[in-house]
């Protein structure tokens, strides 16, 4: 596909719902909150067409998850505030381009690594964060949001110590399914355990 061909069917989208939502009585009275679940729900699709492995699946999946990102925006461009779908894809753009001066500013790097570093570095300038902790989402799954957390305390060097007992995938899973295991032996909720455990954690470090 030439390069002037590409997005040629997202203007179609953008045609398709624009008239859903003026002449469709369902889509026409949809709102961001009622919407929320949907998006939420092909999120996890997403990711379990990306465990199956079948492309055509994940094709089909991903364009569910896009017809959300419109549809929202398409809401949104309805407030005499708002903004509409260009806005968010220019935001995007711009972003990606502020955030990769290694490819469009000259910066040299010396690998992935620093790639990273960097990134960290002008996204913190750019939203101005007083803490590396801020902007972890507290609604993601106890799981991710101890992954996030404890991620940008590593980086920011302020976890002592190594990580215990290395291993492979399965052998992490295996460990992990048996915690679970024993938490319900326990009749103990595995989930808010793990929350309560990452919420102290935060609040033992206040950088």
């Amino acid at each position: 596909m030439s390069p002037d061909a590409r997005g040629g069917r997202l203007l179609d989208l953008v045609e398709v719902m624009d008239r859903l939502r003026v002449e469709c009585p369902w889509d026409r009275e949809q709102t961001h909150r009622s919407l929320a679940t949907y998006l939420l729900e092909e999120t996890y699709e997403v990711l379990e067409a990306l465990d199956s492995g079948d492309r055509e699946h994940l094709r089909e999946e991903l364009g569910d998850l896009l017809l959300q990102v419109y549809f929202h925006a398409r809401i949104a461009s309805e407030d005499q505030d708002g903004f509409d779908i260009d806005d968010v894809a220019g935001g995007i753009a711009d972003k990606l381009v502020y955030r990769h001066p290694h490819v469009f500013a000259g910066l040299e790097v010396a690998d992935a690594d620093e790639v990273d570093r960097n990134w960290e570095r002008l996204k913190a300038a750019e939203k101005q964060r007083a803490s590396v902790l801020d902007g972890i989402p507290l609604a993601l799954p106890a799981l991710a949001y101890a992954d996030k957390v404890v991620g940008r305390l590593d980086k920011a060097g302020a976890l002592d110590g190594e990580p215990a007992g290395a291993a492979d995938d399965a052998g992490l899973g295996e460990r992990l399914l048996a915690l679970v295991r024993e938490a319900r032996a326990a009749g103990i909720d595995p989930e808010q355990a793990l929350r309560d455990a990452v919420r102290d954690l935060v609040s033992r470090h206040d950088i």
